[in-house]
């Protein structure tokens, strides 16, 4: 089953509902970092509600940063979608093993911990919108659903889930978020959150065999929804470069500039989001130095 964003709303426009496959997606972060299972698990969540958040931006330069600052071993993990839903993320240790919850599930909360939860919106204004709140529970769905709540007065459900088997890949993973809309009554509000908290875990659903369409109209059965036409395929996308990183050692200015030409004669620098690494050497750095404010 390929990857997917569907996107749909009911008639009077009160409900909106997002449906998200990012199986390959998140195998394809996994590759990359190599990652045991509980940060494929917490990461591919979050690389999925991320995706799922592209889809609301409007114009192609902006984008959306999510980043659970836990004091769990797991440390920090970071998400960034743009519009196309075209996402990278880390987290600071992928290598985290930690017994099963008394559920025998990953233990996703503890291994993300406690502390505060940011999400970064950069619209090409002066200054980009960040959002904040405590992380509650480290299960990442549970949290952006408080985030959403509080910080953008949304009233929001949102599942995400990954399936990890014993090669540390991903079997099945994917996500959905219900959004309700200025106008929706109490008793729609009521419905729908029945309907999720009955709903099985979507990766289960997967498992069955059910389609984004499938999960949309069974999350939201007895309401009157249509499809709309702006299917997506989600991707693992770095959008690091030579350049990029150049730029992002300039800037650390001209005092470290020199320290490290004058110490090292040389700078290796790694991107957090494919492991991906750059070396400059001492010309490179001298011409660099002369860039640096």
């Amino acid at each position: 089953m390929s990857d997917i964003i569907i996107r749909g709303q009911s008639i009077d426009g009160t409900i909106r509902v997002f449906v998200a496959i990012t199986t390959d997606l998140v195998n394809d972060a996994q590759k990359t970092h190599n990652s045991f299972p509980i940060a494929t698990a917490a990461l591919g969540r979050t690389l999925t509600i991320a995706a799922i958040m592209g889809q609301n931006l409007k114009n192609e330069k902006d984008s959306v940063t999510i980043q659970f600052r836990g004091d769990g071993p797991l440390g920090n993990i970071v998400a960034v979608t743009d519009s196309k839903s075209e996402v990278r993320g880390y987290a600071v240790n992928p290598f985290v093993e930690l017994p099963l919850n008394k559920k025998g599930k990953l233990d996703v909360g503890k291994a993300v911990g406690k502390g505060e939860l940011a999400v970064i919106y950069d619209l090409d204004l002066k200054e980009p919108y960040c959002g904040r709140v405590p992380i509650v529970t480290g299960e990442i769905a549970e949290d952006m659903t408080y985030y959403f709540a509080k910080s953008d007065q949304i009233p929001t459900a949102i599942g995400l889930g990954v399936l990890v088997g014993t090669d540390n890949k991903a079997i099945s993973a994917g996500g959905y978020m219900i959004q309700l809309m200025p106008g929706a009554s109490e008793e729609v509000a009521g419905t729908i959150e029945d309907k999720v908290r009955n709903a099985p875990p979507i990766t289960e659903m997967l498992e069955k065999g059910m389609s984004a369409e499938d999960i949309l109209f069974f999350l939201t059965d007895g309401f009157d929804m249509m499809i709309q036409n702006q299917t997506v395929e989600p991707k693992y996308k770095c959008k690091c470069s030579q350049k990029r990183m150049r730029d992002a050692v300039i800037s650390i200015g001209k005092e470290e500039l020199k320290r490290i030409i004058d110490e090292d004669g040389k700078c290796e620098v790694e991107c957090q989001f494919c492991d991906n690494r750059y070396t400059f050497d001492k010309d490179e750095l001298l011409k660099m130095y002369e860039l640096a404010k």
